[in-house]
């Protein structure tokens, strides 16, 4: 159990943190970037669970509380530079998490009707929210990326001893971003169906 008994403590005011292993980066690190982007997409799903009352099913519900609780270990993992051994045993984002959204997608996607046209991102308050926790999964998922490309997979190719990321953690907010897509349109679909994008329509 995690306990925090001092909210401050000021050793960041120098535009430097910790990681997990106790070394010291800047605040720019691109991992800093993506774990904070990553904290910024679980309260914006936070919001949107907050309206889900009523709207979704108590399975549902499970499944975004679930998902709340994996980002925060997804976080962890990307605080945890990847060594070849460890003191204590660190969180790591596993294959079968990934396919456990893409089950949770296809058995979403297959009560909807097919996709005629792209869709905005609004409708009901709950589908909006989740709209928006979509994009920023996937900003996060891109700062993952950067990520690794300057610690991890790409960086070792280039003889890089950086630390490493690991590469499941980006794997797994695009397949979040594809579930939190099918999630909004079955908020909707309860309340009229899709806004649809309807081309130049203002012009």
């Amino acid at each position: 159990m995690v306990k925090l008994t001092k909210i401050y403590t000021r050793t960041g005011d120098e535009g430097i943190t910790g990681l997990s292993d106790f070394s010291r980066v800047r605040k720019t690190d691109p991992r800093i970037e993506a774990y904070a982007d990553v904290d910024e997409a679980n309260s914006a799903l936070g919001l949107a669970l907050s309206l889900a009352k009523g709207e979704f099913d108590a399975q549902t519900v499970a499944l975004v509380t679930r998902i709340q609780n994996e980002l925060f270990d997804l976080g962890a993992d990307l605080a945890t530079p990847i060594h070849e051994t460890y003191e204590y045993e660190p969180i790591r984002v596993q294959e079968a998490w990934i396919k456990e959204l893409e089950n949770q997608i296809d058995a979403y996607n297959s009560k909807l009707d097919k996709l005629d046209s792209f869709i905005l991102p609004g409708g009901t308050s709950l589908a909006a929210g989740l709209h928006l926790a979509r994009t920023v999964v996937r900003r996060a998922e891109r700062a993952t990326w950067h990520a690794i490309e300057t610690h991890g997979v790409e960086a070792a190719k280039k003889g890089a001893d950086a630390g490493g990321v690991n590469v499941l953690a980006a794997k797994y907010l695009n397949r979040l971003s594809d579930l939190l897509f099918v999630l909004a349109r079955t908020a909707n679909a309860r309340s009229g169906g899709d806004v649809k994008w309807v081309p130049s329509s203002t012009r």
